[in-house]
């Protein structure tokens, strides 16, 4: 990386004099190291917050424009920056994707894992989950992924019920989710920021049940929520999911 240009004044190291003692630049960027001055350029964040792919309020009115501002622009940005942050003196985990990061979760060096498993499943969670949404979705999923939900759960009304009673009854914060485990659908849960990845699972769709992400308009009403949601479901992604898991 680039040294940072020294200031010619009050730095304490008079350029003209090294260079008019035969020093090459070389040696002058290491004495301004070395005086703290033209320090090495930070590099740039590993993981950025996604935008959304829709505005804040075009999930009115399951999912409110102000929660949509706070969830994202805030709780979501503050996964990003904590991962980062924990990422920042280890490179070769910050280079790896992020889906990457959370399968491999077991071999990140102890003093940073609970960081990157928290901050890190937020990131990726949240990524999902805006990606599951859209406006005016919902409905009844269709092609290969309709005949999945009824090769692993008898149809789709059946899957909806036990995937809303699994998100119902979930105590505390956390998520439910729908996955791809060894070629089947399965309906799973996990506490906290925890991803399915870090299980070796693929998820497919996921409902955030942190109360960040509905107490606003539903307070203590989960099940309003949760009854909400399935309007908004983009099918379509959760498809594309299925395809590549």
């Amino acid at each position: 990386m680039n040294t940072q240009e020294a200031s010619s004044r009050g730095d304490g190291i008079d350029r003209r004099t090294f260079i008019g003692a035969g020093l090459g630049g070389g040696a002058l960027a290491a004495a301004l190291v070395l005086s703290g001055k033209g320090q090495a350029q930070d590099a740039p964040p590993a993981h950025k917050l996604p935008p959304l792919p829709y505005a804040t309020d075009a999930l009115e009115p399951a999912i409110d424009q102000k929660t949509m501002e706070i969830h994202h622009g805030k709780h979501h940005q503050t996964y990003v920056t904590n991962l980062n942050k924990a990422l920042a003196d280890h490179p070769t985990l910050g280079a790896k994707p992020i889906d990457a990061l959370l399968r491999g979760i077991a071999t990140v060096a102890e003093p940073i894992r609970p960081a990157v498993r928290n901050h890190g499943g937020g990131h990726h969670n949240h990524t999902l989950f805006w990606t599951s949404l859209k406006p005016k979705g919902g409905g009844e999923p269709g092609g290969k992924l309709a005949e999945a939900i009824r090769g692993a759960f008898g149809g789709f009304s059946r899957f909806k019920e036990l995937f809303s009673d699994s998100a119902a009854k979930l105590f505390g914060s956390g998520w439910a989710w729908l996955i791809a485990r060894d070629g089947r659908l399965e309906i799973m849960t996990t506490s906290n920021q925890d991803s399915p990845l870090m299980q070796g699972y693929t998820p497919l769709l996921g409902l955030d049940l942190w109360e960040h992400a509905y107490y606003l308009k539903y307070q203590n009403r989960r099940p309003d929520y949760i009854a909400a949601w399935w309007s908004v479901v983009n099918w379509e992604e959760v498809q594309k999911r299925l395809q590549v898991s």
